[in-house]
């Protein structure tokens, strides 16, 4: 290819291009900051230097001086709620949706964070009604989450089973697990009642919704049993091992006094402890300790506990195993059996609890909500000391 000495005077003209171009952008990035209010800079500021009563004010300044700033709105409403300022919050929200001219997408916006700032107040019956007028907007997915919330907190279960199948319709995720869970709720409240009929009915639509369903199982052997049939409450209840073999343990003792009603106590023995070879699980020694010392002996019970000891060592094993010894302990030896123990025990008592996987809120019973931060299912079927040793 020829040079061309064109192509070398082109050469400034591009750099004189380029530098007319930079000084446009810098004078129009001027001209828009200067739009913007003093305030914002210093309200800005005053976040960045984790001083948020001061960002507050400036940004207080700025909506009195310019009530059109809607996202400075959205802004402060915010602070406010999370400082705990639900009040002031609302008045901000509610100020800003009494604006006429306000354009469709803000104004559902505007509804979002009122409906929000009420849930945080504890003002479900107002923020149920807000959170309704949104189901056909843009924020329809988030409105029926936070009706979702509204409606585990009142225990309006049938409501919560529709919101919860509506957000499966509209794509925002499955929900078999939670409705499950309403369902076994509602069973449960039927079974206290003595309506054992409408709990299997809906015991069976929480197994239809989630077959992997625990509670569900449980339940159903429940209500099995209160109409009198043991064997087929028996039946049900060795399903949970096809479901989850850790949460066997959580069944052991209704799986035990069952086969104590039908007479068959030592099938039921040796059926747990199948189950404890399986899988180890302090719960289930609790019941099989038990069950051994009343069909075997307390010798028996001793060389159980020695076999999970050697497999599984744990300071609450040790405590069953002081605990057999304590039976036939020879006087001379009881007193400091007894003291070794209830030093154990007074260290078991500290780790005998279950632990949320989600929040780590501890707790000394199984809940299928955690009362922390109440999602559903969260609790590992096994105490913490069992966790760590796992671990």
């Amino acid at each position: 290819m020829e040079f061309e000495i064109w192509m070398l005077l082109g050469i400034p003209l591009f750099f004189a291009l380029g530098w007319i171009a930079a000084r446009v952008d810098i004078k129009q990035l001027l001209s828009e900051s200067r739009t913007l209010p003093r305030g914002y800079f210093r309200g800005l500021n005053f976040l960045l230097n984790e001083q948020p009563d001061k960002a507050i004010d400036a940004f207080i300044d700025i909506v009195k001086l310019d009530p059109e700033t809607v996202e400075m709105h959205f802004a402060l409403g915010n602070l406010f709620r999370r400082r705990g300022e639900i009040e002031r919050a609302i008045r901000v929200h509610q100020n800003l949706l009494s604006r006429p001219d306000l354009p469709a997408d803000e104004k559902a916006h505007g509804q979002y964070e009122l409906g929000m700032d009420y849930l945080k107040a504890g003002l479900l019956d107002r923020a149920e009604e807000t959170f309704n007028l949104l189901l056909e907007t843009s924020y329809g997915a988030q409105a029926r989450r936070a009706l979702l919330e509204i409606y585990q907190r009142e225990k309006e279960w049938p409501r919560a089973i529709e919101a919860a199948l509506g957000l499966q319709e509209s794509g925002a995720g499955a929900r078999q697990k939670e409705i499950a869970q309403f369902y076994c709720e509602l069973a449960q409240d039927a079974l206290v009642h003595m309506h054992t009929d409408d709990a299997l009915a809906l015991l069976d639509k929480a197994l239809h919704a989630d077959r992997k369903n625990v509670r569900a199982t449980l339940l159903t052997g429940d209500a099995q049993l209160v109409k009198g049939d043991a064997e087929g409450a028996l039946v049900t209840w060795r399903r949970v091992e096809q479901q989850s073999v850790p949460h066997v343990a959580l069944v052991a003792q209704r799986l035990m006094d069952g086969y104590r009603k039908v007479g068959r106590p030592q099938e039921g023995v040796n059926l747990l402890r199948s189950y404890l070879a399986e899988a180890s699980s302090i719960d289930l020694i609790e019941v099989v300790f038990k069950a051994v010392i009343e069909l075997d002996g307390v010798d028996a019970a001793k060389q159980l506990m020695i076999e999970e000891l050697r497999r599984n060592p744990t300071l609450l094993g040790l405590d069953k195993l002081l605990e057999a010894r304590l039976m036939d302990a020879p006087a001379d030896v009881w007193e400091e059996l007894s003291m070794v123990k209830n030093l154990v025990r007074g260290y078991t008592q500290k780790l005998a609890r279950y632990q949320c996987s989600h929040c780590g809120f501890k707790a000394r019973q199984f809940y299928w909500q955690c009362p922390g931060c109440s999602r559903w299912e969260t609790y590992p079927p096994r105490r913490t000391e069992e966790l760590n040793v796992m671990n």
